[in-house]
């Protein structure tokens, strides 16, 4: 059992323009919801940004409604929140391993999610994860987008010239960097 081992943490990005996260929550067990979203929230509160809270049912309804946010808002990053105790059936696995893998796929298309979907044994373990004054697992998911957020600003006008070009693209630039194409 890990206990309380010393972990570093990486000192918060800044940002020179302010920065808008969607928490999405599912506060199926409503007390340690609570606490993961006050340490959530104060980590974006500390960078100077700003969020809105989206409830869903359950751990597995947050990566479809980071997708819909995605496609039907402008936030700048999602921080997934909800908690996930292990019971009698190979149903906690499904919802761990689901959910999990959807908010992965989600990171590679390219948003910034960071995930605090909690998955334990017990009680007592996602109280203490949960708990802002103890492992806080939500400030700790809040740090996770706030980084990615602060990559993708970072390299977001880069471009290395090379890979695929849609051909709208590639016919412009040929006109532009060749002359003009001729048959």
């Amino acid at each position: 059992m890990a206990g309380h081992e010393q972990h570093y943490i990486m000192p918060r990005p800044e940002f020179d323009k302010p920065v808008k996260l969607a928490i999405v929550i599912s506060p199926y067990y409503k007390d340690i919801a609570d606490n993961m979203l006050a340490g959530a929230q104060a980590e974006i509160e500390a960078v100077g940004g700003s969020f809105e809270v989206i409830e869903v049912p359950g751990a597995l309804e947050i990566p479809t409604a980071i997708a819909i946010a995605d496609r039907k808002s402008n936030f700048d990053g999602f921080v997934a929140l909800g908690c996930v105790i292990r019971g009698e059936t190979t149903h906690y696995d499904t919802v761990c391993n689901d959910s999990s893998r959807a908010i992965q796929l989600l990171g590679l298309q390219g948003l910034c999610i960071g995930n605090g979907i909690l998955t334990v044994e017990n009680r007592k373990q996602a109280e203490v994860r949960a708990d802002p004054d103890d492992q806080n697992k939500g400030g700790g998911a809040a740090a996770a987008a706030l980084h990615l957020i602060a990559l993708t600003r970072k390299w977001g006008a880069q471009t290395k010239g090379v890979g695929f070009k849609a051909p709208s693209e590639a016919i412009q630039l040929a006109g532009t960097e060749n002359g003009p194409r001729t048959a």
